[in-house]
């Protein structure tokens, strides 16, 4: 199998794990410090491939635009006052979340 088809197995697998889930379900990832918020702009399935194929120019490009980071305490309390429900895939160790557009 060639790299770019690995790369779209990789993007279809990572597409398949990725479900909306409530906050307060993350609860424990958060206290943990292994929650990532991805900005509404970036596909989360992108973001996360990235991260899967530890393609630090992207990911620090990202984090250097302030459009991935680590969800602050400000932005979960606001999702845990709204009973939000975000979308959300793993990357051992981090989860990914990304605000749902419905909330």
């Amino acid at each position: 199998m060639t790299d770019e088809a690995d790369k779209l197995l990789l993007k279809d697998k990572l597409n398949l794990e990725t479900a909306q889930i409530e906050w307060s379900a993350l609860a424990r990832d958060f206290a943990a410090g292994r929650v990532i918020s991805v900005h509404k702009s970036l596909d989360l399935v992108d973001v996360a491939k990235a991260f899967a194929e530890d393609d630090s120019k992207a990911v620090k490009t990202w984090m250097d635009c302030n459009q991935v980071h680590p969800v602050t305490d400000e932005q979960a309390l606001a999702w845990h006052e709204a009973d939000a429900d975000v979308w959300a895939v793993v990357v051992r160790p981090w989860v990914l979340v990304q605000q749902s557009l419905v909330n």
